[in-house]
């Protein structure tokens, strides 16, 4: 009997430690990455119609974060064009300060939205239409790639991430 409490006890401590990171933390950001890695829509299309408005640098920067979790609580991923590809090539807290809003994104939802998106309730013209998305950046480009950036708002529902706000 004592031996199966330890086995239960040891169960649970080992399932508490797999669960999700809290979306839209570092952890997650991570994450995101590398799914953004395994979509042929984001890495293909977006190379081919986003990638290259990047001012020479090679890379496209994204801010985001959770309203209601509050600004200060950003993750970055950073967009490069490589071998004719837009590749995440990090996710993880903001290295980069500051943006330049002719390429550059910053979006933040609540994390009802954030969940309502993920799991493809709607897309990214309704959830800007209504105000659930706020994004600065290029907003004429943004609207040229809304078939691929509809992909970008499914991460949500496909990267696992408990709704504790990140710290």
């Amino acid at each position: 009997m004592r031996i199966s409490t330890i086995a239960l006890a040891t169960a649970g401590l080992l399932s508490l430690s797999a669960q999700a990171a809290p979306l839209l933390s570092a952890e997650w950001a991570g994450q995101a990455c590398q799914a953004w890695n395994k979509n042929p829509v984001l890495t293909d299309e977006l190379a081919e119609r986003w990638i290259k408005n990047d001012g020479g640098r090679g890379y496209k920067i994204i801010h985001m974060y959770r309203t209601d979790c509050g600004e200060n609580t950003k993750v970055e991923l950073v967009i490069s064009g490589q071998g004719g590809k837009a590749l995440c090539t990090y996710g993880g807290p903001i290295k980069n300060t500051s943006l330049n809003d002719d390429m550059d994104y910053v979006m933040h939802a609540e994390t009802k939205r954030w969940r309502e998106m993920g799991a493809g309730e709607y897309g990214p013209m309704r959830a800007m239409m209504f105000g659930r998305l706020k994004f600065q950046g290029p907003k004429a480009e943004a609207m040229r790639v809304m078939g691929p950036f509809e992909q970008f708002l499914l991460m949500p529902g496909k990267v696992p991430g408990d709704d504790t706000c990140p710290k």
